[in-house]
């Protein structure tokens, strides 16, 4: 690791490192379970399996608190190949959404003016 810097944008954390190994080797590292448990134990995501995922490019997972009130966000990591043969790590830590975070849909009978165009 030769980089590090961090920023915050919106309700999510940013993290950037410049690793010596190549995107793939890191992609293997974030994608398959016997090499992503020894850096990101299972414990710490609320599923093993990623919630997307572009092979090479980006991973995300879903994480838990351990503790109540056992709240989840959302892991990115993101590759990218740098200058020197090696791989851009970025990763992006932030709540998850939830339904009840998502702007709620205007209802049917909401009282607003209703627009007709004449046929």
């Amino acid at each position: 690791m030769s980089d590090l810097d961090a920023d915050k944008q919106g309700d999510s954390l940013v993290l950037d490192y410049d690793l010596d190994a190549p995107p793939e080797k890191v992609g293997r590292a974030l994608s398959i379970p016997a090499l992503r448990d020894s850096w990101l134990p299972d414990g710490d995501l609320a599923h093993d399996a990623p919630i997307s995922a572009t092979p090479g490019e980006e991973v995300s997972y879903r994480m838990r608190d351990d503790e109540p009130p056992f709240l989840e966000s959302i892991v990115t990591f993101q590759l990218t190949p740098n200058a020197v043969g090696g791989t851009r790590l970025r990763i992006i830590h932030g709540p998850a959404v939830t339904r009840a975070m998502a702007r709620a849909p205007t209802a049917a009978n909401s009282n607003a003016r209703c627009l007709m165009r004449a046929a």
